[in-house]
C-alpha cells in the first residue's frame, strides 16, 4: 500500500525553480529519503503534500486523500517539521510545545517529555534568544509527540551539532522499528544512508532517480591506497589492468567493486609497504552515477 503518491508534480517558479513532472511512491512502513542541493525541489514538493500550495498540474495524496482538497484532514494525523518553523517568538519552548500539543489535541504529555529528554533540551527560554539548534529541537519534539503514523520531515537535522544529529537518526531507526512511514528531505547524504530504505534524488526540480538503499550499499566500490617500495613497482603495477583512479611516484589508488582477490594476487609480485581502504561514500556513489557538480 502507498501512503504517499505524487502525480505528474508540476510548479514552475521560472529561472529552473520548482518542480517538473514529479512522480513518486512512498510504501507503508517506509523510510523514503528525498535528496538534493539547496533550491532543488524538496521544500516544494513538501509544500504540496501538506497542502499549502496547490499545483500548476498533477496531484498529490497522502492516505488516499488529496493533498489539495483535505489537507485539514491529512494535517490532523501527520507529523511534519518544515524547513523554516513559524514560531511565536514571545513565548517560551515550553509553553509552543503545549500550544502545538493543545491544537492538535494531545492529552498525555509523556511523550513530549521523552522527546525533550532525549534532545537535551532546555525548553523554559524564550524562543527568541534560542539558537538556531535549540529551536531545532523544539521542531521535532513538536512533529514526533503525537506519536504519529506518517512523519513528513524538510531538513530535520538543520542546526543540530553531530551529537544530536547522532540522537535524530536514532530516532528514526526507532519510529521506522515500530512501522511509521516517514518522507524526509535532506542534502545530508549520511543521514539518508543511515536511515532510509529508497531514496530519490532531485535535481533543478526533475527526478533524476529513485534507488533502493541496499543496492546501492551492495555496488559500492572501494578504493586502495597501496604504496610501494620503489615507483617503478608502482608504474608496473598500473600495467595490472586495475581501475587507477589517480597515480602519485611510488603510490597508487585503484577502485575495486566485489572480489578482491585478483588485486591480492596481483600485490604478490610487488614489495608494498602499506595499504589503505577508504570505502566509496554514498556522495562519490551519486555522482558517479548522474554526474553534476559537488551539488548533485
Amino acid at each position: 500500500m502507498n501512503v504517499i503518491e505524487i502525480k505528474q508534480l508540476t510548479k514552475d517558479y521560472g529561472n529552473k525553480k520548482g518542480v517538473f513532472d514529479l512522480n513518486l511512491s512512498v510504501k507503508k512502513g517506509e523510510v523514503f529519503g528525498f535528496l538534493g542541493p539547496n533550491g532543488a525541489g524538496k521544500t516544494t514538493t513538501i509544500r504540496h503534500l501538506m497542502g499549502f500550495i496547490h499545483p500548476a498540474k498533477g496531484k498529490c495524496f497522502v492516505n488516499g486523500m488529496d493533498c489539495s482538497s483535505q489537507s485539514d484532514m491529512i494535517q490532523k494525523s501527520l507529523g511534519y517539521l518544515p524547513g523554516e518553523i513559524a514560531f511565536m517568538d514571545d513565548m517560551s519552548g515550553i509553553q509552543f510545545i503545549k500550544f502545538i500539543a493543545e491544537m492538535k489535541g494531545i492529552k498525555d504529555f509523556g511523550r513530549a517529555q521523552e522527546l525533550i529528554d532525549m534532545f537535551e533540551l532546555d525548553p523554559n527560554g524564550r524562543i527568541k534568544k534560542m539558537s538556531k539548534g535549540m529551536k531545532q529541537k523544539i521542531g521535532i519534539v513538536c512533529a514526533f509527540m503525537q506519536n504519529p503514523d506518517i512523519l513528513i520531515l524538510d531538513e530535520p537535522t538543520s542546526g543540530l551539532d553531530p551529537l544530536m544529529q547522532n540522537k535524530f537518526i536514532e530516532l528514526i531507526l526507532s519510529e521506522k522499528s515500530k512501522g511509521k512511514t516517514i518522507f524526509m528531505s535532506s542534502h545530508i547524504f549520511d543521514e539518508i544512508e543511515r536511515t532510509c530504505d529508497r531514496t530519490a534524488i532531485i535535481k533543478e526540480g526533475h527526478l533524476v532517480a529513485i534507488e533502493d538503499m541496499k543496492t546501492l550499499t551492495q555496488s559500492k566500490s572501494k578504493s586502495y591506497v597501496i604504496s610501494f617500495l620503489t615507483k617503478e613497482m608502482a608504474m608496473d603495477f598500473m600495467k595490472e589492468g586495475f581501475k587507477v583512479r589517480d597515480s602519485k611516484g611510488n603510490q597508487v589508488t585503484v577502485f575495486v567493486k566485489g572480489n578482491i582477490n585478483p588485486l591480492i594476487h596481483a600485490l604478490d609480485k610487488y614489495e608494498v609497504t602499506s595499504l589503505d581502504i577508504k570505502t566509496q561514500s554514498l556522495e562519490e556513489l551519486f555522482m558517479h552515477y548522474y554526474g553534476g557538480d559537488k551539488n548533485v
